[in-house]
């Protein structure tokens, strides 16, 4: 057991924030509390995610490997987003730093990456390349491979978490119908990959009573595989309802942005009613 994925992941992302809070400027306004607790929460889903005990277990049963998976791909985004680390890092940069950074945030590579269809074509579309292709039964069985697939799950969904409903500032934000739209598909590719696997799942249940009918020469693996499959056919059930809790999350996290920041224009607009 190794616990370096969690300091490599985790561990920075806490730190970081950190040491952002503590070099904030105290002319700012005190940075939100539950921003902050966001972060921390998203922090905790990895480290669970990427733990040893997590990582042994989902080499061993599928299940397990579903959880982790929600939990570093969609939860922890879900958390880290609210955390608003961006405008954390610009507040809290010097003047020069804030500024570089703001440039790059404008940058034509940043606009394409952080465009809604390409963030959900890698978080979402990765995962018919992962779930769909060989590549699953390697990651199931090769430590490193799993690693460095839960980072990228990791990265890609709080890109599409972003992309979808960051908090300001977002330069270059989609428009509202674009990121619902985005959304909306992406939440249904989502489902429509766990019904496909669930599928895939009933399929074997019924291949397997097939040759226990016909006295298959195979009847002593029928235990083992009969265990398998009740555990695929559960991962996809957990697939299915746990996107759901957490596109639910990030449609709340979109509307909710939408709403404040419709109030704001709305605010700014009768300010400058009164002023003319």
């Amino acid at each position: 057991m190794t616990w370096w994925p969690v300091l490599v992941v985790a561990g920075p992302l806490a730190v970081s924030y950190v040491l952002a809070l503590r070099a904030r400027p105290a002319s700012l306004p005190r940075w939100p509390r539950h921003r902050a607790w966001a972060w921390g929460v998203g922090c905790a889903l990895v480290a669970v995610a990427l733990s040893p005990p997590m990582t042994d277990a989902s080499l061993a049963d599928h299940r397990v490997h579903m959880v982790q998976h929600l939990l570093v791909g969609m939860y922890a985004p879900l958390a880290l987003v609210v955390g608003a680390p961006v405008a954390l890092a610009l507040g809290s940069a010097s003047r020069d730093a804030a500024r570089r950074t703001a440039r790059a945030l404008r940058s034509t590579p940043v606009r394409v990456l952080s465009h809604p269809v390409t963030a959900a074509a890698l978080s979402t579309g990765g995962l018919f390349v992962v779930y769909l292709s060989p590549a699953h039964a390697v990651l199931t069985s090769h430590r490193g491979l799993l690693l460095l697939t839960l980072v990228h799950l990791l990265a890609s969904g709080t890109l599409l978490v972003w992309a979808v409903a960051a908090p300001a500032p977002a330069p270059h934000r989609a428009r509202l119908v674009t990121r619902t739209t985005v959304l909306v598909v992406s939440a249904g590719l989502h489902a429509f990959l766990a019904t496909l696997l669930y599928a895939r799942a009933a399929e074997g249940t019924a291949d397997e009573h097939t040759d226990h009918e016909h006295g298959s020469a195979h009847a002593h693996h029928l235990v083992d595989t009969a265990q398998q499959t009740a555990e695929l056919t559960q991962a996809a059930q957990i697939m299915y309802y746990g996107g759901d809790l957490a596109e639910l999350g990030l449609a709340t996290l979109l509307v909710v942005g939408w709403y404040r920041r419709s109030r704001h224009t709305s605010a700014d607009a009768d300010r400058a009613g009164l002023a003319a």
